[in-house]
């Protein structure tokens, strides 16, 4: 099978075909870097995630994947404001979280990491070429992008002229030559942060960044750029306009993909209500692992509800793929792969069928213990980030509960309790450690232990 992707340019499902076999590349808009990353940011993270692993079995070698920080934004400016701390201090903690929990929840770093401080001489250059052509104008300090210079304005979002004006989110400002106009630069005060330029000292605007970070990275045209929903309009909208004209009309991206929306309990996720969840929240309830599980359950496109029961099914349904696993310690895995697997992600990502396929391997490795399903199993997860860790491990780590060293005291005393015929006091102890949780095997092997 061929992977096929669903383009939002077109607005169909297409075989992917890379502009170049021996160069594939990938842009996908990263954190703003003020906050903790929430589990609607992780989300974009994993599904892309999941296409880059796609695509490197598909183009061994062949694969760059770049993934901009953001530390150019008025939010970072304002949390400094608000903690009266620097915005290096911020950024770099921020930065230093979002790739712990990245990190936690299975995500491989991606092979670029741009920055938009390091890359602001190249956003001076893209707005400079747009203003030469007539694309863009200074006025009163800042440069603004002329919309209706670009016919092609609204194709990305299906957008029409009224919708682009009333979801630009764009302040109405006397300088503004038409209500649809976006900020390529403005100007700074002496206490924000700011560069030189031809229009005076300032930064640039949000969408001007990615354009010149993937411009630099991957040149005026690139295969897939991806990010939530949300970045459609006007983000990934204007990054093809300023970028389309910036090179006299050649094609900037070949395909747009966009993952849906994350609701909490079937609610907007909000600070009000109580239901917004970092993702360091999370691994607080449950291990990182079984966030990626819930995040790749449902079809990237679709909205995602996520729940505390559906965090813990997902635990359950690790715990199974772990279990099967564990009993097949002594199982040389054969060279088998997940060909199941691999061709529903090749269907857009169909992650649900994925996994679906990835509990059927189990069973089969459940009985009859067959080493092309260990070797299935072991290669679905590493195709969707899953199950590649000790199992023995992942049934001794938990958020809460006893410490390890405690419940290895606890069977050494019951041990203890045992050799002295005292086997009240020994089943006591392991009456006490399945009331917090821990469950006992004793086998020939002697005692291990699991958090049920």
């Amino acid at each position: 099978m061929k992977l096929h992707v669903h383009n939002t340019l077109t607005k169909r499902k297409e075989e992917f075909a890379p502009l170049d076999p021996a160069n594939v590349r990938m842009y996908v808009c990263g954190p703003t870097v003020y906050d903790f990353a929430h589990i609607g940011n992780a989300r974009p993270v994993v599904v892309f995630d999941t296409l880059y692993r796609v695509l490197k079995r598909l183009y061994p070698g062949a694969v760059t994947y770049a993934r901009n920080i953001t530390d150019i934004d008025d939010k970072i400016i304002a949390r400094a404001l608000a903690s009266k701390r620097t915005i290096d201090d911020i950024t770099q903690e921020t930065t230093r979280a979002y790739h712990e929990d990245m990190g936690a929840i299975g995500a491989l770093r991606p092979d670029h990491e741009p920055r938009c401080t390091q890359t602001v001489p190249e956003m001076v250059a893209m707005i400079a070429k747009l203003v030469a052509s007539g694309h863009a104008y200074a006025a009163e300090g800042h440069v603004m992008f002329n919309v209706p210079a670009f016919a092609d304005y609204g194709r990305l979002s299906g957008r029409s002229r009224d919708d682009q004006i009333a979801g630009a989110r764009v302040e109405v400002a006397p300088y503004k030559k038409d209500a649809a106009d976006f900020v390529l630069w403005k100007p700074s005060t002496p206490e924000q942060p700011g560069w030189e330029s031809p229009w005076g000292r300032g930064r640039p605007g949000w969408h001007i960044e990615c354009s010149a970070m993937s411009e630099k990275l991957f040149g005026p045209t690139f295969d897939i750029h991806g990010g939530g929903q949300d970045l459609i309009f006007p983000h990934h909208e204007n990054e093809i306009a300023q970028s389309v004209c910036a090179h006299d009309g050649v094609q900037f991206v070949k395909y747009w993909l966009h993952n849906g929306f994350v609701i909490v309990n079937g609610e907007k996720m909000s600070k009000s209500l109580g239901n917004f969840y970092t993702v360091r929240d999370l691994r607080g309830k449950a291990p990182g692992e079984a966030i990626r599980l819930l995040l790749l359950k449902t079809h990237y496109r679709a909205p995602l509800d996520f729940t505390d029961d559906g965090l813990k099914q997902a635990k359950g349904d690790l715990d199974r793929f772990y279990t099967a696993l564990k009993n097949a310690s002594d199982v040389t895995p054969s060279a088998a792969k997940a060909d199941k697997v691999f061709d529903a992600l090749l269907d857009d990502l169909n992650t649900a069928k994925a996994i679906a396929e990835m509990h059927e391997y189990a069973s089969v490795l459940n009985a009859p213990r067959s080493p092309d399903a260990k070797a299935a199993l072991l290669d679905a997860g590493a195709l969707l980030g899953l199950a590649q860790g000790d199992p023995l491990a992942w049934f001794q780590s938990d958020a809460e509960g006893p410490s390890a060293a405690d419940i290895e005291a606890a069977i050494q005393a019951r041990l203890d309790a045992r050799k002295a015929k005292n086997f009240a006091e020994a089943d006591r102890i392991r009456d006490d450690l399945k009331a917090k949780g821990v469950i006992l095997e004793d086998g020939p092997k002697g005692t291990t232990w699991k958090r049920g």
